[in-house]
């Protein structure tokens, strides 16, 4: 591993998922390695992310201050076990497990005394873009971090992160309900919804906010890793516990309907609402989503008849043109070849204009000009090359001669400009433009 001022990080299976994630994000302030068994499908992430590559995970923490554990759920203890004794003296050895209480107790056990150990639990996915106020919960095992934990605090703080740090069986405890029991509840709605045959997109015409709001969140959950999933419910021993008070719950308010005792079930919902606080800002949280769902139609509606950009969201593709027609749930755009397309509002992102810019500045085929032009000779080129800028079609500009001699007036000198357009037909303007400050086009 190269040796510079960075100090060397290890990523035990950092070719997918969120060791992959960590890799790329984590690059430019730590040297990094990553492992896998497997060097025909490993190297070409390595490369293709531009850190290193190995395929021994013991050879690959030689030289390493830092390791990363992050391989699923079910193999995490025993590559613990596997690696972690021969973790070099004052290194740190951490886990991105979901669960902690079993690696915390197989770091705790195999790790040398000379070696840190600190577990971690990010609380996001690999599509979040940045550690930027993201939650990150460490559960430090006492008098097993006391140079490394500071540190590894400062930095998180410095990446402007949400540090939640609490011991391994409280994380537990409570992932059991934040992870465990709405993954749970979301996976049964998706198979309740599947066996009572439902057409999810014929529903989806009659559904309100709320219902909209709820499926998105089922789809999202349902169409991850469902192998992950499983061992989210499998590997924690605390949502054992949730599920069985969910299933216990739902049949006694199920009873409760069927029986006709309105006064007990009104009750339980009472003392429920009391019990969940923090209604106001519920209330807020959820009226913005709800918002947002109408936000896009919105926009777009104000914008018919004017060009527009949106990337979609899982081809990142982005689609140019003039607004046709927008509906509740979708848009249609004209392009520069009369093609229309028609696109699903949830699937995309409205560009800025500065977006638009500068992908029309990458993608489009640009329009080179030089123009010649006389100004009075007190004039900055500071303030011409800014008020050329400023030329709504203009993309970039620069002066590339300035001329007194003969056939000038001593009083002017002569500019010349090479300016870049989108569209050929906007010379025109430009022209106009210049003439119309002043300036004086020399043929």
């Amino acid at each position: 591993m190269t040796h510079n001022d960075k100090s060397n990080m290890t990523i035990i299976g950092g070719t997918r998922g969120l060791g992959k994630w960590l890799a790329d994000h984590l690059k430019d302030d730590f040297n990094i390695r990553i492992t896998s068994r497997d060097a025909s499908t490993g190297k070409p992430v390595a490369d293709e992310i531009g850190v290193e590559y190995s395929d021994n995970n013991i050879e690959s923490i030689k030289d390493a201050d830092i390791v990363v554990f992050s391989v699923p759920i079910e193999y995490m203890v025993d590559t613990i076990k596997e690696v972690a004794p021969h973790a070099p003296e004052g290194s740190l050895l951490m886990d991105v497990a979901s669960i902690k209480t079993a690696p915390a107790e197989a770091l705790e056990k195999y790790a040398p005394e000379n070696v840190e150990i600190l577990p971690c639990h990010p609380m996001f996915g690999p599509r979040v873009p940045t550690l930027k106020r993201q939650i990150i919960v460490l559960t430090p095992i006492e008098n097993r971090a006391p140079n490394w934990l500071p540190r590894v605090k400062d930095f998180l703080v410095k990446s402007e992160c949400e540090l939640v740090t609490t011991t391994p069986n409280e994380h537990d405890k409570y992932m059991s309900i934040v992870q465990g029991l709405t993954h749970f509840s979301y996976i049964s709605l998706a198979s309740t919804i599947r066996k009572l045959n439902i057409n999810v997109k014929k529903s989806r015409n009659f559904s309100s906010p709320v219902y909209t709001i709820m499926l998105d969140m089922v789809s999202r959950i349902v169409y991850q890793n469902p192998y992950l999933y499983y061992s989210i419910q499998k590997n924690n021993v605390e949502t054992s516990n949730a599920r069985e008070a969910l299933i216990k719950e739902s049949i006694y308010l199920s009873n409760l309907i069927d029986e006709g005792k309105e006064d007990d079930f009104v009750k339980s919902m009472v003392e429920s609402a009391k019990h969940l606080d923090g209604y106001e800002d519920a209330l807020a949280r959820s009226d913005q989503a709800i918002s947002m769902l109408t936000q896009k139609s919105n926009v777009l509606e104000k914008s018919m008849g004017k060009e527009v950009g949106l990337r979609h969201h899982h081809s990142e593709n982005v689609h140019l043109g003039i607004v046709k027609e927008v509906t509740a749930k979708s848009i249609i755009l004209e392009a520069a070849d009369n093609s229309e397309t028609c696109l699903k509002l949830s699937n995309v992102d409205i560009l800025s204009e500065d977006e638009i810019f500068e992908w029309k500045k990458n993608n489009f085929t640009l329009e080179h000009f030089n123009l010649t032009v006389l100004f009075p000779s007190k004039t900055d080129e500071k303030h011409l090359i800014e008020m050329f800028k400023n030329i709504e079609p203009v993309i970039d500009v620069e002066i590339v001669d300035v001329y007194n001699g003969e056939q000038i007036d001593d009083s002017q000198t002569s500019y010349t400009f090479h300016y870049t357009l989108f569209e050929r037909e906007e010379k025109d303007y430009v022209e106009e433009f210049i003439e119309g400050i002043g300036g004086t086009i020399r043929s």
